[in-house]
């Protein structure tokens, strides 16, 4: 049998460089979706703290309706005469400027 000739590597790259692609990819996730989806939770969430009575509000399946009360966990809401519904409030998706 004939011995294989196998070149010895010049020199390989440092652990960094090996690492970099992942560094550049984990920034790009980081700015394109991560910290995006974030700035739009606290949004919500200061939406949701600055809620009051009267505000009219839509919520997450499509329902507009008018705030009664407000309590910590949950909210009343009027969504036609004498119909009034109790929801989280994390459900209320936005608040209609008046």
């Amino acid at each position: 049998m004939t011995a294989l000739f196998i070149p010895a590597i010049a020199g390989e790259p440092s652990p960094i460089l090996q690492f970099l692609p992942l560094i550049v990819l984990f920034t790009i996730f980081y700015f394109l979706l991560i910290r995006p989806q974030q700035k739009k939770q606290k949004e919500h969430a200061n939406m949701i703290a600055r809620l009051e009575k009267n505000d009219e509000v839509i919520t997450a399946g499509g329902v507009h309706a008018t705030v009664i009360s407000v309590g910590d966990k949950t909210a009343v809401i009027r969504i036609a005469d004498n119909v009034k519904v109790e929801i989280e409030k994390p459900s209320i998706q936005q608040v209609v400027k008046k």
